[in-house]
């Protein structure tokens, strides 16, 4: 019942809001930058979120972003490198998230995995290209094995966008002959950077937050050069052979769950084993409420099952089965 009003509430407040701050940032006084620079301070609201008791934090500084580690002061630190660790991903659209507004969840996430996790402040509209926050993620990628985790004892993690980016930054890992991580774990992810698919898709119909509009104009104005998009940008446009296995978790009726079904397509054709979830009547990354959704707490903890399997070397061989076989509805 929460989850309906909470999806009805949205749909009439949100969305509506969304698709007019497209508008004036694709034709109106916001055009551009202005937007993204404006979303940027969206971040800062998260300050007033606190991270959940017992989060432990500790902050670094590489040269063109930050990161933070996240872990509960009864599990283990960062240092603790044989444990292994999470490398997260925040979402926002690639404009609006960030190390204030993801704490919260991020810590949970931790919490639920039993290990530190590090979250990823990557370089954003407008002062960076998604392909210049594919750098980032490498850079902290690399900056984790430097430490002395071994990569099958690293998971990327991360919704929305930072969804999206878990399968770009193992994509391009694999390209750079870095190893890939143990495995993926990703919330709605924003997998396609072209909206065509979702514009098609019935559930823009019926996404409570977000529509292929919004979408769209994030593209051709943030994305696009020369007003072209490399399909290549988007990780649902390769070749997923030997990518480590993942958990999807989407909901039945939000726009991305084409995002999510062409990259269940691209792990069936490598025959790499992937889970998707899909949610019934699910807000956009609805892990967020926590607090008040008794589902949100559940996916939570289905997510530290699954990083918990996928970083025990005993439990190595127990991942899901590909798909179609392993396709849930929650």
């Amino acid at each position: 019942m929460r989850m309906r009003i909470a999806h009805a509430l949205l749909r009439v407040t949100f969305r509506p809001f969304l698709n007019l701050y497209a508008t004036l940032a694709e034709s109106g006084p916001l055009r551009g930058d202005r937007a993204f620079r404006l979303a940027n301070f969206a971040d800062l609201l998260g300050k007033l979120l606190p991270a959940p008791r017992g989060t432990q934090r500790r902050l670094i500084t590489f040269e063109k972003f930050r990161a933070e580690w996240l872990w509960h002061r009864a599990d283990p630190g960062p240092d603790a490198v044989g444990r292994g660790a999470i490398l997260y991903l925040h979402g926002g659209a690639f404009t609006t998230g960030g190390l204030n507004s993801h704490r919260r969840l991020a810590a949970r996430i931790a919490r639920a995995s039993g290990v530190a996790l590090l979250n990823v402040d990557y370089r954003q509209l407008p002062y960076g290209h998604p392909l210049d926050s594919v750098d980032d993620v490498v850079t902290a990628y690399e900056h984790i094995l430097a430490q002395g985790f071994s990569p099958e004892r690293i998971v990327f993690a991360g919704d929305s966008a930072g969804g999206g980016l878990t399968f770009a930054a193992a994509l391009a890992a694999r390209e750079r002959g870095l190893p890939v991580p143990a495995a993926i774990a990703a919330l709605a992810p924003y997998a396609d950077l072209d909206s065509t698919r979702r514009a098609a898709h019935p559930n823009d119909k019926r996404d409570a937050m977000l529509s292929a509009r919004a979408t769209s104009v994030l593209a051709s104005v943030g994305f696009a050069r020369d007003g072209k998009l490399d399909p290549l940008w988007s990780p649902v446009n390769h070749d997923f052979t030997g990518m480590p296995p993942a958990l999807i978790q989407v909901s039945n009726t939000e726009v991305v769950l084409s995002d999510a079904e062409s990259l269940t397509d691209r792990y069936r054709e490598a025959n790499v084993p992937l889970t998707l979830q899909i949610w019934d009547n699910a807000l956009h990354v609805f892990q967020f409420g926590a607090d008040l959704l008794p589902e949100a707490r559940t996916a939570i903890a289905e997510i530290g099952v699954f990083i918990r399997n996928a970083l025990d070397d005993s439990n190595a061989q127990s991942t899901p089965t590909p798909l179609p076989l392993d396709r849930k509805l929650a």
